[in-house]
């Protein structure tokens, strides 16, 4: 049975580098690659018969993880094995979380890669033994990636700042709409910044949304 596989990554070389480690298998037939994850779906668009995509995280236009998350929801069938150069915490959580269904380095050997293809098509999870340590650990003691949501607190007219922020006014009607002067307004969003540790206004208004604070 031949395996169709898809690489997605933003370096050609290390596309290369992969491309030689799955020709020593006559079982594995390379489809396409793709340089991000956009020009993946791109692809997947015109030939969504793969069986598994080989992906990697960090990536320009959009990341592995986001492309996992999508690829997951449009074509539940293809198994996806993250293959990176970072084993963070992080990201290995966030992958998991988009619903990959391995993780290895790219360091790996051909053979473990062939390995990990199979495996991960028996309905297994392909994982590097450093991986699958630190998943275990994460397990055990779960990292609130999350945890900026407990430490911003804001107060209800910085709530009430940020809502009309967001929905495009300017500093002089949201200072009419809520009865103040367009000067408390600004001091306002300064404070706004310093405790969302933003720089600016698309900043603030995309991180009290992940928050769920506005």
């Amino acid at each position: 049975m031949s395996i169709k596989i898809a690489i997605v990554d933003d370096n050609t070389f290390l596309i290369n580098a992969i491309k030689e480690k799955l020709s020593f298998f006559k079982d594995l037939n390379l489809k396409f690659s793709a340089l991000n994850g956009a020009d993946l779906l791109t692809n997947l668009e015109s030939n969504h018969n793969i069986d598994l995509i080989l992906m990697d995280i960090e990536m320009p236009v959009l990341n592995g993880i986001e492309t996992t998350q999508i690829v997951k929801q449009k074509y539940p069938q293809i198994k996806i094995i993250m293959l990176t150069v970072f084993d963070n915490d992080e990201h290995i959580f966030n992958a998991i979380k988009a619903g990959a269904d391995g993780y290895l380095l790219k360091e790996i050997s051909a053979k473990e890669l062939h390995e990990g293809i199979l495996e991960t098509l028996k309905g297994g999870a392909a994982m590097n033994p450093s991986i699958a340590m630190k998943t275990l650990k994460l397990l055990r003691n779960p990292v609130n990636f999350e945890k900026e949501k407990e430490d911003i607190k804001l107060s209800e007219r910085e709530i009430q700042v940020l809502e009309q922020l967001s929905k495009g006014l300017s500093y002089n009607i949201i200072a009419n709409n809520l009865f103040l002067s367009t000067g408390t307004i600004r001091k306002h969003i300064e404070n706004i910044y310093k405790k969302l540790q933003v720089h600016n206004k698309l900043e603030a208004i995309d991180k009290a949304k992940k928050n769920n604070l506005i």
